[in-house]
């Protein structure tokens, strides 16, 4: 009977913690959204403007294609998965930035999908191109998420043959790129590249019992190239390899990012629960989740470091020792999903860490939304809310997976029968 009560009592604290959480957490994502629908939006030419003052001033017009791409898939996710947010002027925003991604995003959109912008200006003209894929990706990402609310095939297909398109520039030949290679550029498995085709294989095959099909063996290989980035005994994460999976000389090959190496341990986290891969599960814990904490948690005052030297160099990016809003976004994505499958404490643990450090840093109490760019000692160095980088995504990202979590072990407390939430 004491045990009984024990347990009684430990579930109604941990339940109340639990509520806690969601409902700060739920309250920030709705103060994100009507910070960004109220300043972000482009009435007159369509998309939206990103550099946007702490208080929602626009400060520079440019547009930047990744950060548009984010944006509609982000309000596309909200429609479609969460009831609050299933609102016309959502809708109507995911369209507007549609819209403008498939009348200006591609340099060449004559001949097939064709390379995609980093760049435009207000009304759409080419400023800068990037010679990686990753504005491609973004653009699969909204043209699907917005096909799958409006029923437009047409746009599915847009992006699956973009897809296509990306898949050939990495495995087969990257002429398309614009990008020669040089004699004394040795070629790298930068980790950036085979995570976010991971992302786009569990964006495109959702639902979708044939393309999961068509992407399976570039899901494998994807955790192939990502798993070759567990270095040194598995002790540490690194940035870049060689292609067959070798360290690197130089600063190049020495290089950690505690908030990438984060982001991939929950993406091969929701990979291999869906495949239904136990050993991959415990990989993606124990080496992207497990390690980066160890070695990037900055212990005198708290927070994740930027960027990391393996051999205890300075790093030579200069923003190296900063404490940056989206590695904490996928930090606590990665902890609290760790949790809810495995119900580690101290998973929840590291979650509640870097939980306190961030929401009692990056948020904006009097006017919405995030800082993203704080010292080391946490004082907030950029004061804007947008950027060419920081727009609507990593935040809002974090905090609507992090409430469907919650969701579902605050469910699971009071029905332990009930089914697990997609994301």
């Amino acid at each position: 009977i004491l045990l009984s009560l024990d347990l009684s009592f430990e579930g109604t604290l941990m339940e109340a913690l639990l509520v806690q959480y969601r409902e700060r957490i739920r309250t920030e994502l709705d103060r994100a959204v009507d910070f960004w629908l109220k300043y972000s939006h482009d009435k007159q030419y369509g998309g939206f403007f990103t550099c946007i003052g702490k208080d929602g001033k626009i400060y520079d017009e440019l547009k930047y294609v990744w950060l548009q791409g984010r944006q509609v898939w982000m309000y596309c996710r909200l429609y479609r998965t969460t009831e609050r947010f299933c609102r016309p002027d959502i809708l109507e925003a995911a369209k507007s930035g549609g819209s403008f991604l498939q009348r200006f995003a591609r340099v060449q959109p004559a001949d097939g999908p064709g390379k995609c912008a980093f760049c435009l200006t207000r009304d759409g003209h080419v400023v800068k191109v990037q010679r990686t894929i990753f504005s491609e990706c973004f653009y699969i990402m909204a043209m699907d998420e917005l096909a799958r609310v409006t029923g437009d095939k047409e746009m599915q297909n847009d992006a699956e043959r973009m897809m296509d398109q990306v898949v050939h520039w990495v495995r087969i030949d990257s002429s398309g790129l614009g990008r020669p290679p040089q004699c004394g550029d040795a070629p790298v498995n930068s980790m950036a590249v085979p995570m976010m085709l991971l992302c786009l294989v569990d964006q495109l095959t959702e639902g979708r019992a044939g393309l999961a099909g068509k992407y399976r063996e570039l899901g494998d290989w994807c955790v192939t190239q990502i798993l070759q980035h567990v270095q040194r005994d598995g002790k540490a994460i690194l940035e870049n390899v060689s292609l067959d999976g070798q360290e690197l000389p130089g600063c190049q090959g020495r290089l950690q990012n505690p908030g990438h190496a984060l982001e991939a341990g929950w993406f091969l986290l929701q990979y291999a629960k869906a495949q239904g891969d136990a050993e991959l599960q415990k990989v993606a814990v124990a080496k992207f989740m497990d390690v980066p904490f160890l070695t990037g948690w900055d212990k005198q005052h708290g927070g994740l470091f930027y960027f990391q030297d393996v051999d205890g160099h300075c790093p030579t990016q200069l923003e190296w020792n900063m404490k940056l809003w989206w590695p904490h976004c996928e930090a606590l994505i990665a902890y609290l999903m760790a949790y809810s499958h495995f119900r580690e404490p101290a998973m929840l643990d590291k979650f509640t860490q870097v939980y306190d450090y961030t929401f009692s840093h990056f948020p904006d109490e009097k006017a919405g939304e995030w800082f993203g760019y704080l010292s080391r000692q946490g004082d907030v160095v950029l004061d804007f809310k947008g950027g060419p980088f920081k727009g609507f995504f990593h935040v809002p990202r974090c905090l609507y997976m992090c409430e469907k979590m919650l969701d579902h072990l605050l469910a699971k407390l009071q029905h332990p029968s009930a089914l697990p939430i997609a994301l």
